[in-house]
């Protein structure tokens, strides 16, 4: 199944591309509406967004997402748009492996009892929408009060989702082989507004408890809307079901965020090798005076 941004001309040339290779190995090409169809493979192009849609119809048909970069960042796509005569070649020879990504599982219980469930890949973000004023939360982990603040909102994310907006809003960058829920706050007011990491087994809940205008949101990957007035609770565990994205290479996680954020490495080792360079250098000249001298 092929999956592409809808208006980006570079995506629909992309997908065309795709399915003419796909085709001449004679790997059927399923549309994104097919919902009782057979799907082994789902291949998405575009930026992150287009991904994260994919994703869903990944989960639901349980099968590897592989997404293939047309936007800016991409963090989760695994190739450019330039390499889609030789990705195929390798889906073709079955030449890939599979990265299982934990997924967060979104409960919003509403103040009368009623419950709408969702699920992230990235993160679940509660976010206000009067722009003049703060929403009043309160953070609760394993059923224990850990904070209360006025904020912009608060984000829940994963692993994957920790180099997107939580990291944007000062996370940490958590390894995506690690189990665990990253809690940022957004432009929080409090004693204790610090970003925290929990464990795969902790429940964290956050609880609407006062806005003056407008009600907040919860958005989960930034693909659905849940609207979240006074006393509702978001409660937030590790998913049930994770979602698998395909890897063409082995290219550890570590090159991956070095490339994506363009994070100064080379200059620290030159640097490094300059020094060496230098002492090396008047090691030599020390040598040559004091043989003189000998």
């Amino acid at each position: 199944m092929v999956v592409r941004h809808v208006h980006r001309p570079d995506a629909i040339a992309a997908a065309e591309v795709a399915r003419r290779e796909l085709e001449a190995y004679g790997i059927e090409v399923l549309p994104e509406n097919c919902t009782d169809c057979e799907v082994d493979l789902v291949l998405a192009l575009g930026g992150d967004g287009t991904i994260l849609a994919a994703a869903d119809l990944a989960r639901t048909h349980d099968v590897p997402l592989l997404g293939v970069n047309m936007g800016h960042m991409g963090f989760l796509a695994e190739v450019s748009g330039e390499g889609i005569p030789k990705v195929i070649e390798q889906l073709a020879r079955n030449d890939y492996r599979v990265d299982t990504r934990m997924t967060l599982d979104v409960t919003v219980r509403f103040p009368d009892g009623s419950e709408v469930h969702d699920w992230a890949l990235n993160e679940a973000v509660l976010i206000h929408t009067d722009v003049a004023h703060p929403v009043q939360l309160a953070l609760v982990v394993d059923g224990q009060d850990v904070s209360t603040y006025g904020a912009d909102g608060i984000i829940l994310a994963t692993p994957t989702g920790s180099t997107a907006y939580s990291f944007s809003a000062g996370g940490p960058v958590v390894w995506p082989d690690t189990e665990a829920i990253v809690i940022s706050p957004l432009a929080a007011h409090g004693l204790f507004t610090r970003p925290l990491v929990v464990g795969p087994s902790s429940v964290v809940e956050v609880i609407v408890l006062e806005h003056d205008w407008s009600a907040p949101e919860m958005w989960c990957d930034g693909l659905r809307q849940t609207t979240a007035p006074v006393g509702t609770s978001i409660i937030t565990r590790v998913g049930q079901r994770p979602v698998r994205l395909v890897r063409l290479d082995d290219t550890p996680f570590s090159t991956r965020l070095v490339h994506k954020f363009h994070l100064p490495v080379r200059g620290w080792r030159q640097r490094q090798e300059n020094r060496s360079h230098q002492d090396t250098e008047l090691l030599g000249e020390h040598n040559q005076r004091t043989g003189a001298h000998g």
